[in-house]
């Protein structure tokens, strides 16, 4: 089980209505349309390896593999993140892959 981000229990605790509302849309993007679950979860491991979020890179690549994302996929994705962002955000992205 996923350990919840800290900015959650926040949310409990001061904004359950915000929570809520940002938990909705949440759901409505990351459904399967267009494009599938796991893809928007690779985007969202390129997204936070350009934004330098080690934690959220890790965590969404864990998510990425129970979406059924291979590690060539998690590989490929941190490649984009390289080409838009340089070094930093490959240093970053690294952090999808297990120590």
């Amino acid at each position: 089980m996923q350990q919840q981000p800290p900015y959650i229990s926040a949310l409990e605790a001061y904004d359950p209505s915000l929570l809520e509302t940002m938990t909705n849309a949440r759901e409505f993007v990351l459904a399967d349309g267009a494009l599938s679950a796991k893809t928007k979860v690779l985007m969202m491991v390129l997204s936070d390896s350009l934004l330098s979020h080690p934690t959220g890179v890790s965590n969404l690549a864990n998510r990425a593999r129970s979406l059924g994302a291979t590690e060539g996929e998690i590989s490929e994705t941190i490649r984009v993140a390289y080409l838009m962002g340089g070094l930093p955000a490959l240093v970053t992205g690294c952090n999808a892959f297990p120590e």
